[in-house]
This record gives C-alpha cells, structure tokens and sequence, in this order.
C-alpha cells in the first residue's frame, strides 16, 4: 500500500497508490518547526512558511495561488512543532503542476524586503487575533505552563519582539540551514504510480545534495506539584485547558492513552461529555486529546465553562478523571472505544489529503510508514487494565499543569479545586 524511495540527493519519497480516485494530494515535508528555533528568533519557521507564498524568482504571489486555483485546486501550508509542510491537491492529471508550484518555493523564494516587512505585520495580527479567541489563547497559555523557558512552551508564530528582530539575514541562513533534500520528505496520495512520482520528483527536487544534522534540545520537565496560569478577562465564559505531562510518540503506553481519551472525551458518549454538558449543563464544549512529540507529551482536556458554576464544574471534571485510576473501563466501554479510534482512524483514511498526511508525519516521526493494520493491532492490544494504569500515571498533581481564562477574580478559590489530592 505505502511505498517509499530516498534520491541520492537524501530526499525522500513517498506514495499511497488510490486508483479509484480522481485527485491527488501532494505535501512537502520539511525537518524544521518551533522546537529548532532561539527565543530570540521564535516564529521564524511560520515566518518562512508564510514569506514562501509571497514569490519566487518565476512566480508572484498571485502567480502562485492563480497556477493551482487555476486547475480547480488548492494550496496551503502549516508549522508544526517539528516540521513544516506545504501540501496542495487537484486533480490527478495535474500532479505536475502542483509539484512544479511546491518546488519553486522550496527552491526560489525571493525573500524580498518588503515582502518581509508587509508579512511580519500581517503575523503580529494573526497573533493579536489569537489573543482575541479565548478558546484558543488558553492553549497558547497552556503550552507555556507544560513546558516553562523552551521552545516547546513557545507560541510557534513567535511573538512581536521576536518578529521584530528576526531579520532577512536571519531568514535566509534558517532556510539554507534547514530546507535541504536529506531533512525533506515529498508524500503523494491519490491516483498516482510510485514509480512515476520518483521520476518526476526526481526531475523537479533532483540534485543540491547536502547533509542535515541540526537536532533540537530535548524538553526540560522539571516538575514537582501543580502549576496554573491563571488570566482574568472580560470573557463570556470561561476557558478551561488542562495538561497532563505524558508520553512520546515512541512509548507504547501512547495507544493506551488514546483510548482513555476516547472514554473520556472524544465523543458525545463520553465520560466528560455526558456528565458536564448532558447531566449538569455546565458547558457546550468539552473534550480530550493527546499531543505526541518525539521525547514528551501530553493528555489534554479543554472545555469553555459556566463562570458561575465553575467550581462545581471542576469538582466534576477531577471526579471522572480520579474515578478510572481507581477502576478500569468495563469491557462494553473498551470494546466502543476501540472500535471508536479505529473507526475514525480507517474513514480518515479514506481522503487522499489524509493519506498524504499519514505518509508524512509517519516518515518525519519515525523514518517508516505504519499501516492501518499496525496501529489497529496496537490499539487491539490494549487491555482495561492498560488504561487505568495510564490513568494513574497521568493524573496526579505532579503532572497537572492548568490554564483559565476567566471573568473571575478569586484564583486561590480556583486553585484548591486544581488537586487531586
């Protein structure tokens, strides 16, 4: 199903072949995100991501976006952790255009001046906009609270003092740096030959050979008791966001983990759901996940909340968590919630974009493309047990990391109920 091929040039290529679809999803990965990055230069890899769509030396901005809106296509990009990826799709016919379009700006970026100076006014806003969301500002907070003074800890489009200092000398050297063949992967999913797409990757990312070695700090976790970033603002509810320190990509207590989120809240029959939103009525939104990075991680629960109510409301969440380290799932439970990640897993995978992104992020994460089948029989392996045991790992108040946003005023009230003591 998943084929892979590295170029001399150390560039690696990967395919899912999906013959009964009319499209193809095209993405370049590349090695870098926020984790590579100083404090005093954080957010130049969301800097360059967005300064690549701004013109190359054969296209302009316009020329960019008109090449694959002009096919029916679309093109878009994001910044992650530890990697960055730029990923368009159209039809299959033309696969060719939209590699030609991506490795332009892989290559030819103009980095003009002001270009640099219109974009890096155009992120401070994206980043004034943040701020303005509560729901999604309270992870920002949450994420500098999990993981203090480092890079993980640090919004990945930097902020306005980084921004300002970042400059066009700065750009060009993280670029040359970083964005070479040995730390990029290019994953095509969709109706394509595996063969074929070698051969014109080949073509247009061919050659420039060079060596990666830049690797990131690992994350520093020093923690001994709980920690709250606490924020009072004129907001119409409030926004809750906790995180539990948990586990890497790599430990195999990750697939335990993901089902306990599922029993938590990755659904409407969840534990969390039912009892906060159904039950009591304390909110509309309430829900669990996880995040995995290549040393660290976290379980993460978030909810906007009922101001008034929030004291009960948090007795409520830290009753269900306290509750599963003190009794397994039953049987029925772990037998919806495999079937649940495994369900949402297989339909996903039914989109030539998500088979894109699985080519990659398993190739960036792990150097080799896992199948379906692989991840089922992990999460298959999985016992009632497993999950309780993770859950007792997990949450305990020196994991516990919080972030409120709120009209109210009385944090200490707050933090007694921030305990699973």
């Amino acid at each position: 199903m998943y084929q892979t091929t590295t170029l001399a040039n150390g560039l690696r290529v990967a395919t899912a072949e999906m013959p009964d679809m009319e499209s193809i999803a095209l993405g370049l990965w590349i090695g870098v995100g926020g984790r590579y990055e100083t404090k005093r230069h954080s957010g130049v890899s969301h800097f360059i991501e967005h300064l690549l769509f701004k013109g190359t030396y054969r296209r302009s901005a316009k020329e960019i976006s008109q090449a694959v809106e002009g096919i029916g296509g679309y093109l878009n990009a994001f910044t992650g952790e530890e990697h960055t990826c730029y990923y368009a799709k159209a039809g299959h016919r033309h696969f060719d255009i939209l590699l030609d379009v991506l490795a332009d700006m892989y290559w030819h970026p103009r980095f003009a001046a002001a270009d640099i100076a219109k974009e890096r006014n155009v992120i401070k806003e994206e980043l004034l906009m943040y701020r303005d969301q509560p729901d999604h500002y309270v992870q920002e907070l949450l994420t500098e609270t999990l993981w203090p003074d480092q890079p993980l800890g640090r919004p990945l489009t930097g902020s306005v003092e980084s921004l300002d200092a970042t400059d066009r000398a700065t750009i060009f050297a993280f670029k040359r740096h970083h964005y070479v063949p040995a730390n990029t992967v290019v994953a095509a999913a969709g109706r394509c030959r595996h063969d074929d797409v070698v051969t014109r990757v080949e073509k247009f990312l061919g050659g420039h050979s060079s060596r990666h070695h830049h690797r990131f700090a690992p994350a520093v976790e020093r923690q001994r008791a709980p920690r709250l970033c606490f924020l009072s603002k004129n907001v119409e509810q409030t926004h809750l966001a906790l995180g539990f320190r948990g586990f890497s990509r790599h430990d195999q207590r990750r697939f335990a983990a993901k089902l306990l989120s599922v029993i938590l809240g990755e659904n409407m029959s969840s534990r969390l759901f039912q009892v906060i939103r159904e039950k009591y009525g304390l909110a509309y939104s309430i829900q669990s996940s996880g995040s995995y990075f290549a040393d660290t991680g976290a379980f993460l629960v978030a909810a906007g909340l009922d101001t008034k109510r929030l004291p009960r409301a948090l007795r409520l969440i830290f009753g269900e968590l306290r509750k599963i380290t003190r009794q397994p799932p039953t049987a029925a439970e772990l037998r919806r919630a495999k079937d649940y990640a495994v369900g949402q897993m297989r339909l996903g995978l039914e989109s030539t974009s998500n088979q894109m992104m699985w080519l990659g992020e398993h190739l960036m994460a792990y150097g080799y493309i896992r199948t379906p089948d692989e991840i089922e029989r992990q999460i298959e392996a999985v016992s009632a047990d497993d999950v309780q045991a993770v859950a007792a790992t997990l949450f305990r108040d020196s994991r516990l990391n919080a972030a409120i946003i709120t009209p109210r005023r009385d944090e200490a009230a707050l933090r007694e109920g921030l305990t699973f003591a």
